[in-house]
């Protein structure tokens, strides 16, 4: 006898496999095959379960009532749930199911509007929040939650430049349909004949006015933290299922890199200084930015008020102010958020997973 190396001893093997074992090969392959067609099949129903309810979602807000513009709130869940929990491709197929449903079922500007506003976005957060790769310890670096805050805040400002582009009309065509829409709400709040009850030397035309003109910073800023809950939800849920591949990130630990704070002041030059379509971008990107850096300005009072003893009484009023003076509120936690990201300061980040 005499010893045979590994490379040759595996070779030999193959040469000389017996029937026996190349039975239990193709068994093998045979359950590996069977293995994934399961999984491609459960992906598949993932994705177009997902997709249904999340066009179902979006469709409740055509009913304009108080109740179907809620949930249509959580209409990217859906889809988020089927990027974080499955393959990043089940997410898309989601996202593409619920462009074809609201396409077929409402019309192809509706499909349109989801795709754009809706799906695709959902559908790429989802991808970036479960992007990592390996670490030479071991370990896995994932996508930091600051970047996908910024990669929600270039979508929020790009959608908001979408909606009167998609119309096919001017800039001044938009502003003038809004202020028709916005004039006709308030005189039915109010009667027809009935004037609204405003301080003196103030016409319902100058807050129309200041309404429309403030239009493209609400909307964005209004993106902004629906997109993020939905995502932080969907992590949430997926985490129950025991189906997330990735320590979901700590609120508090969200930091924006510094470079926001430059978008955030060409923003603010270009919206004063700019003009038409220049102006309405640089008020979407401003709008997006302080509803982001308000959000970064909440997770740091989280993280300064960790292990103090009078952390619930502070955070609780906090909260309640936001809710009572939110007009108030949201410019000091934005600024808050700004001096954050300056700063840099540390977080304590959650444990990386093992590879």
């Amino acid at each position: 006898m005499f010893n045979q190396s590994p490379a040759a001893a595996t070779a030999a093997g193959i040469a000389g496999a017996s029937p026996a074992h190349d039975i239990a090969g193709t068994g093998l392959l045979t359950l590996h095959r069977q293995r994934d067609s399961r999984t491609m099949m459960a992906s598949l129903g993932v994705g177009i379960g997902c997709g249904l309810v999340s066009a179902l979602l979006f469709g409740v807000m055509t009913t304009g009532t108080p109740l179907g513009v809620l949930l249509s709130y959580f209409a990217p869940l859906p889809i988020f749930i089927a990027a974080v929990g499955w393959p990043h491709r089940t997410g898309l197929l989601a996202a593409c199911v619920g462009i074809a449903v609201s396409t077929v079922a409402i019309r192809w500007s509706a499909g349109l509007a989801y795709g754009v506003s809706l799906g695709l976005p959902a559908w790429w957060l989802g991808y970036l929040a479960m992007l990592g790769r390996p670490m030479p310890d071991g370990k896995s670096e994932w996508y930091p939650t600051g970047r996908l805050l910024l990669w929600i805040v270039a979508i929020a400002a790009v959608v908001t430049i979408l909606v009167p582009l998609a119309q096919g009309s001017s800039l001044a065509a938009y502003r003038e349909a809004m202020r028709r829409i916005l004039d006709a709400a308030l005189r039915g709040e109010a009667g027809a004949d009935v004037p609204l009850n405003l301080p003196e030397g103030v016409s319902q035309d100058d807050v129309i006015a200041v309404i429309v003109a403030a239009i493209p910073i609400i909307s964005a800023m209004f993106f902004v933290p629906i997109q993020a809950f939905n995502l932080w939800l969907a992590g949430k849920v997926v985490a129950l299922s025991g189906r997330l591949a990735r320590p979901w990130p700590q609120v508090s630990d969200t930091l924006m890199p510094r470079f926001a704070l430059a978008l955030l002041v060409a923003g603010v030059g270009l919206a004063l200084l700019g003009d038409g379509l220049v102006s309405f971008v640089a008020q979407a990107l401003c709008g997006a930015l302080a509803a982001a850096f308000a959000l970064q300005g909440l997770g740091a009072l989280h993280a300064l008020t960790r292990d103090k003893p009078a952390r619930p009484a502070i955070l609780g009023g906090v909260y309640l102010l936001l809710a009572i003076l939110n007009v108030w509120m949201l410019p000091l936690l934005a600024l808050g958020g700004a001096v954050d990201t300056l700063l840099q300061r540390g977080r304590t980040a959650p444990p990386p997973l093992k590879s």
